[in-house]
């Protein structure tokens, strides 16, 4: 025979409420005191207010990868990449202060942009690293929750689904948010003790633009294998297929964009429109690379002289005044880059989402 013991709560009642207060307290609510006795029921309330599931989710998810010896190692290594392209960045910054361009007032800009050829600029490294980032804190977001047995676990809790997979996300999305503003907040602070040059407030914001915009290009690739974590079972196939599109998009896709180029190239005859119209279908086939838009993007928003991202012709040149852009305009100029990232931002967590509130999810 089994036995079920029910225990119902009863809703407690302000009687119930100050009753508890006094034993607790252990002394008497003075008369014409009813200041002091709702400050005791406003703290009495406080007390009991419950955390919402979805922060205790995202707190636990934050922790995780705080913690893991993976994000402490991509850390130290982008940490020590930046602290060589800063350096480099340095040396330019004094060369061209002795040298140069009184006319140029964004300085500041060049701890970013600027190389010697040893090491590449810093946006580059993030551009390199900030895929491998994203692959390694989502890859095993899902599967290997299944995998231990503990997604079963937390499902069967008065969850909604949907707060496992939103919780990773907004929890890796923190992390590398945070990790990125430190960086760049630290390179300007950097430079500012060094050379002793204030950033000014366009420079100021274009850093901030350009931060945005690699948090926006670290999330694509987090989305991307959170989505491969999701359709695979395994680990391992998830962060081998999240390195494989890494690899296509990094390496092989633009050795088959320049066959194709070769083999459509025009010929000595072509007129200059057919000449800018393959310059343009070019350019176009690697826009479709999220490492050509954010390269792209960032080069437009950390140098303020750039004025197109594609080719001009003599008409358009003619006329032009020199001069640097102002960050309205830049963004104008971006703004295409921008939406595409974040297009297919969403589109992979669409797909991860859909993908994962339709699976079929058993205890081991």
């Amino acid at each position: 025979m089994i036995f079920i013991t029910v225990i119902l709560r009863e809703p407690k009642t302000m009687n119930d409420t100050m009753a508890s207060m006094q034993n607790t307290e252990g002394s008497r609510m003075p008369a014409g005191g009813s200041t002091g006795h709702f400050t005791s029921l406003r703290r009495h309330k406080q007390n009991e207010r419950i955390i919402h599931p979805f922060r205790v989710m995202v707190n636990k998810e934050i922790s995780d990868h705080v913690h893991s010896w993976r994000f402490i190692i991509l850390l130290g290594l982008i940490a020590l990449t930046c602290i060589g392209s800063v350096s480099t960045g340095l040396i330019n910054i004094h060369e061209t202060a002795k040298s140069a361009d009184p006319d140029n007032p964004f300085l500041f800009l060049l701890l970013f942009t600027a190389s010697d050829g040893t090491l590449p600029p810093f946006f580059v490294f993030i551009s390199f690293l900030g895929p491998l980032l994203g692959i390694s804190m989502g890859f095993d977001a899902i599967n290997s929750e299944q995998v231990r047995g503990t997604l079963s676990r937390v499902l069967s809790q008065p969850v909604h689904r949907d707060y496992i997979l939103n919780a990773k996300f907004v929890a890796s999305l923190y992390v590398v948010s945070v990790m990125l503003f430190s960086l760049g907040f630290l390179v300007m602070g950097a430079g500012l003790v060094m050379t002793g040059i204030p950033p000014t407030a366009e420079e100021f914001l274009r850093v901030v633009s350009f931060i945005i915009v690699s948090i926006l290009y670290v999330a694509f690739w987090l989305n991307l294998s959170i989505l491969f974590s999701v359709r695979f079972r395994q680990p391992a196939t998830s962060a081998l297929a999240g390195i494989s599109v890494w690899l296509l998009f990094t390496v092989f896709y633009s050795i088959i964009v320049s066959l194709i180029a070769k083999a459509a190239s025009p010929s000595e005859n072509a007129t200059a429109q057919q000449i800018v119209g393959y310059q343009e279908t070019i350019l176009n086939l690697f826009r479709v690379l999220p490492s050509q838009l954010y390269s792209d993007a960032t080069t437009t928003l950390l140098a303020p002289t750039v004025r197109s991202l594609g080719p001009l012709t003599m008409e358009q040149i003619v006329g032009a005044i020199p001069g640097h852009l102002p960050l309205a305009q830049s963004l104008l100029l971006v703004w295409p880059q921008i939406t595409g990232l974040t297009a297919a931002t969403i589109l992979c967590f669409v797909l991860s989402y859909i993908s994962f509130m339709r699976r079929e999810i058993r205890s081991r």
